[in-house]
C-alpha cells in the first residue's frame, strides 16, 4: 500500500513539474494576450467607435456602415454579399436571445477569420461539426486561460441548435480556402501593440528583434482592424530559415509522424481531415500548443497528441511557419 502511495504521488509531482515546464515555454506569442496598456488603448478605442456616426465605405463596396453596425455582434458589417453565398441567419445574425453572436463576426462572412480565432473556410462539416462538439461538451479548451474567446466559442457552441451548427458547417464549408497570409521571413519587426487579440504596428519606424515567434499583422491594419475588411489579409513574420527547418520536421517523419499521413498531400486535407496549408501561424501554433498540454482533447485530438508530444517549442514554431507558407 505505501508502494502504491509513493507511486501516485511521485507521478503527480512528475506531472506537476511538467505541467509547469509547459507553462514556462508557452508560445505567449500565439495567445496575443494584451497588456494593461493595450486594454488602456482599447478602450479609447472602443469609446471613439461608440461616439464616432460617420458613414464609412470600402473600395468595390457599394454599402456603408457606422462604425458601431460594422462590429454589430447580431448583424455586423457585409461589404461584399457577392463574394459568398447566402447567409444562414445564425452566420448573419447570430441569436441574441441567447447570447450567440453572429458567425460572420468575428470569422467574417467568407471564413477567413483573423488572427484571434479561426479561419473556417473549407474545412470538411464533418470535421466543423466535431468542433463545435467538442468545445459545447468541454473537450476543447485553452492552455491560455484569458483567451476570451474560447469561452465564448464553449458558449455559444451549448446554445446553439444542431440545425444552426449544421447550417454554419455547410455555408462555410461551400467556401474554399485560399490565400491569406503571406510569410515573411525576418530578423526584425515593427513594434506593436495588442488590439483585439491583433498585433498592430505602433506609429512610427521603431523595430525590435523577432527572436523565435512568429508575429502575425494585418496587411492593412486599419482595414482590418477599423472597417473588417474581408479582402484585406496578413502578413506573418516569421524566423529566418523557419521554413525550410519546419519542411524538414514536417516532411521528412524523422523525429514525428508526417503531416500529409493524415492532411493529404501538400496537406490539403483528406477526407474528414481538414486542410492546413496557408492558414494562420497563430492558430495553428494555439491548437498544436493546446493539444500537447492536453487543453484540447477531442475525439481527433488522440491522434495529434504523439505526433506533437516530441516537439519543442521552437520545432512547433518552425513547423506552423512551413505550413503556414504553403499554397491553400
Amino acid at each position: 500500500m505505501r508502494k502504491m502511495f509513493g507511486f501516485v504521488m511521485v507521478s503527480l509531482v512528475y506531472l506537476s513539474v511538467m505541467s509547469m515546464s509547459l507553462q514556462a515555454q508557452m508560445p505567449d506569442w500565439a495567445y496575443a494576450i494584451p497588456t494593461p496598456e493595450d486594454e488602456a488603448m482599447a478602450a479609447e478605442s472602443q469609446r471613439e467607435r461608440a461616439a464616432d456616426k460617420n458613414m464609412y465605405s470600402l473600395p468595390g463596396s457599394d454599402r456603408q456602415f457606422t462604425r458601431a453596425q460594422i462590429s454589430n455582434r447580431y448583424g455586423p458589417a457585409d461589404w461584399f454579399p457577392g463574394d459568398h453565398p447566402p447567409m444562414p441567419d445564425i452566420v448573419a445574425r447570430g441569436k441574441e436571445s441567447a447570447e450567440v453572436f453572429a458567425c460572420g463576426l468575428c470569422h467574417m462572412p467568407n471564413g477567413k477569420g483573423r488572427q484571434e480565432n479561426a479561419g473556417v473556410a473549407g474545412l470538411p462539416v464533418q470535421y466543423f461539426m466535431q468542433q463545435l462538439y467538442d468545445f459545447r461538451d468541454g473537450k476543447r479548451n485553452t492552455s491560455e486561460s484569458r483567451k476570451g474567446n474560447v469561452g465564448r466559442m464553449i458558449h455559444f457552441a451549448k446554445n446553439m441548435t444542431e440545425a444552426e451548427m449544421m447550417a454554419a458547417a455547410e455555408y462555410y464549408g461551400a467556401m474554399p480556402w485560399t490565400k491569406w497570409i503571406r510569410v515573411v521571413e525576418t530578423e526584425t519587426i515593427p513594434k506593436m501593440h495588442i488590439a483585439g487579440g491583433i498585433f498592430i504596428p505602433l506609429e512610427g519606424n521603431a523595430r525590435e528583434p523577432l527572436g523565435n515567434r512568429i508575429i502575425e499583422t494585418p496587411e492593412i491594419p486599419e482595414q482590418t482592424e477599423k472597417f473588417r475588411n474581408p479582402r484585406s489579409g496578413f502578413i506573418a513574420y516569421v524566423p529566418v530559415g523557419a521554413v525550410k527547418k519546419g519542411e524538414m520536421l514536417a516532411t521528412s517523419g524523422a523525429k514525428t509522424t508526417q503531416c500529409s499521413v493524415c492532411h493529404g498531400p501538400g496537406l490539403k486535407g483528406l477526407g474528414p481531415v481538414p486542410s492546413i496549408a496557408g492558414r494562420s501561424p497563430s492558430y495553428l501554433m494555439r491548437q498544436l500548443w493546446d493539444m500537447k498540454t492536453g487543453h484540447r482533447a477531442g475525439d481527433w485530438t488522440r491522434l495529434m497528441a504523439p505526433v506533437v508530444a516530441p516537439l519543442s517549442q521552437e520545432e512547433l514554431t518552425n513547423v506552423v511557419a512551413y505550413v503556414s507558407s504553403l499554397a491553400p
